[in-house]
């Protein structure tokens, strides 16, 4: 037995090696989540879904405002406001942070749950990296790799961005999920229509979570110590809206009144869908997501200046 342990030894270092090379090319195009976790704690920080994710581009933020913005928006499967997101956002955030400036995009649907779910070991987020990862800012960070990338490793070399470019979803260091895809006339309706479909079939299977409401003001509460609270609604195509308007017709007040409740600002930009593209009338298309941004930095210093 110790004669097969002293041979099979050299073989184990190589095989850590190898995994430990081709783990220290992951990059944004490695997966939708990666650099989420490989980048150093920010102290300025947008929360929220995809639609954040996909709409809130930190890099106008940096322009407009002069601060470093880090986008920490996930999915609206693995970062709706819960217990878990705030768990991680906790990880996450600069600990010396004392004069940040928080931007939480927020629509029904990231405070919603299934009627059917009873227990947290049921809530979407439970397998979630923000869940069970504990390191946010190594590069790399093998902890996620090890956890969470599913693939090959060699294809973590072979699909970096030096070699192939930026894939058609690729995840900036600053957390911005940049899309590319065709937005041709006929694509974008097409994908607009799937998303219709979607929306008006989860529209019967969930209702507003108290649990997630709950974890929101609890959110605001971190933050609020840590600096300043802006809460925003991103807009979406208007056949989408309408799904939202129909089903949480008082959404909007409710996010003023937590706004009032909390002390922090509340921008709605729900009623302006009609000014921004759409690549699937749910997420907004980059360059309109650039104006969006533009206009929530705007708002800051229009507050800040009062």
């Amino acid at each position: 037995m110790k004669k097969f342990l002293i041979k099979i030894v050299p073989y184990f270092v190589a095989i850590v090696i190898v995994f430990g090379v081709l783990g220290s090319f992951a990059d944004g195009n490695t997966d939708d989540n990666y650099m989420h976790f490989a980048v150093k704690k920010p102290q300025n920080i947008i929360l929220g879904d995809s639609r954040g994710s996909q709409g809130i581009v930190p890099g106008v933020l940096k322009k407009k405002l002069s601060r470093e913005f880090d986008n920490f928006s996930l999915n609206i499967v693995q970062s709706p406001y819960g217990d878990v997101y705030l768990k991680a956002l906790k990880r996450k955030l600069d600990p010396e942070t004392k004069n940040g400036i928080f931007i939480l995009t927020v629509n029904p649907w990231s405070l919603s749950l299934d009627k059917n779910v009873k227990n947290i070991k049921e809530f979407p987020e439970y397998h979630s990296p923000l869940n069970d990862v504990y390191t946010y800012d190594r590069s790399p960070n093998y902890e996620y790799l090890l956890k969470h990338y599913t693939r090959s490793w060699f294809k973590i070399y072979t699909e970096r961005e030096a070699a192939v470019g930026k894939s058609n979803s690729f995840l900036h260091k600053d957390g911005w999920m940049e899309i590319s895809v065709d937005m041709h006339q006929d694509s974008v309706q097409a994908r607009t229509r799937q998303k219709v479909i979607f929306y008006e079939k989860i529209a019967t299977q969930v209702e507003l979570s108290q649990e997630r409401l709950r974890a929101f003001d609890e959110i605001i509460n971190y933050l609020r110590t840590k600096g300043t609270v802006y809460l925003v609604r991103v807009p979406t195509s208007s056949p989408i809206m309408a799904i939202e308007n129909k089903k949480f017709p008082q959404f909007s007040k409710r996010l003023q009144d937590i706004s009032r409740k909390q002390n922090v600002k509340f921008f709605d930009f729900s009623k302006n869908s009609e000014d921004y593209r759409y690549t699937d009338g749910n997420h907004m298309y980059k360059e309109s997501g650039k104006i969006l941004t533009s206009r929530i930095a705007d708002s800051i210093d229009a507050k800040k200046l009062k």
